[in-house]
């Protein structure tokens, strides 16, 4: 599937900014199921030095500084993505739960290192008890780690209610844990916390999830979604995806446009500005199929 996508934010200021510097986590990560053909970014103002960087994690960052007074700033990215050979987990190649752990501690080939780093805390994801007793519900002694893992990803679609009004992007997982409610940013924070609480690497996947219009209805531009799921390493089967808000492992619906250790690492923008007093922020995606290539069996 070939997808064009248009990622658009603007804040609008209260009063005027008389100089801002950001970074822009827009540009979709490039490997075998998830291939970049093309992407630009266009922003408002004009900035004075726009410079391209991969972060620590691999993830392509716009750097850029606007030196002139606004009340208005809007960054546009486009992208061309080809989802393509997606990778289903193979039941076979996954290990109990316990021992992928710890083989992953005695692993110090390139991806069982990356992998390792996600064992830990992060910034806005703790390690607790509570976290731990919850994803041992599923996590019983011996339970091979797929079957684990996405029977947690069914409970926490069940047990969680999606709601937009009970969080921000500043709500712990712990307070997520406490309503039981959020949005796709929050479980994929209480899973990974779970996760890692019991020793497992886990890291947050940022991305774009094709939306569909109820039957009958035309498709809306700019109606589809910025979205959040969790990426889990199991030593012998790799990295396994699974999308909490859905209860689904993702799909060639689900565009992957960046990965850290939780929100704060691939938040779409961020930055300091000086001036601006209080804004009001709107987040426009449109996700739009432009080609289906067939599937091809050898």
């Amino acid at each position: 599937m070939l997808y064009k996508i248009n990622h658009r934010t603007t804040y609008r200021y209260v009063s005027p900014v008389s100089v801002g510097s950001h970074v822009a986590c827009l540009k979709p990560r490039s490997y075998e199921q998830n291939q970049v053909v093309q992407n630009s970014l266009k922003i408002f103002p004009e900035p004075k030095t726009l410079d391209e960087r991969i972060d620590y994690f691999g993830n392509a960052l716009w750097f850029f500084t606007i030196e002139e007074p606004h009340k208005e700033l809007i960054v546009e990215s486009f992208s061309e993505v080809l989802r393509t050979g997606d990778r289903v987990p193979d039941a076979r190649a996954s290990l109990p739960w316990e021992e992928s752990t710890l083989l992953l501690r005695e692993d110090h080939t390139p991806e069982g290192l990356d992998a390792y780093q996600y064992q830990f805390e992060s910034p806005r994801i703790r390690i607790a008890n509570d976290f731990a007793a919850y994803a041992l519900e599923s996590f019983t002694p011996g339970r091979m780690m797929l079957d684990a893992l996405t029977e947690l990803t069914s409970r926490i679609h069940k047990d969680f209610r999606f709601d937009s009004r009970v969080t921000t992007v500043r709500t712990t997982p712990e307070e997520v844990f406490k309503k039981r409610g959020g949005v796709c940013q929050d479980f994929a924070h209480v899973q990974i916390a779970c996760l890692r609480s019991i020793k497992l690497a886990a890291r947050y996947v940022s991305g774009y999830l094709r939306t569909y219009p109820p039957a009958g209805r035309p498709r809306l531009i700019g109606a589809d979604a910025s979205h959040a799921w969790i990426s889990t390493y199991c030593r012998g089967a790799g990295w396994i995806d699974m999308d909490p808000t859905n209860d689904i492992a993702p799909t060639d619906g689900h565009v992957t446009l960046a990965w850290g250790r939780d929100y704060g690492d691939v938040s779409p923008l961020r930055g300091l500005i000086l001036g601006g007093g209080s804004h009001d922020l709107q987040v426009e995606v449109d996700m739009e199929p432009i080609d289906v290539l067939p599937r091809i069996a050898f």
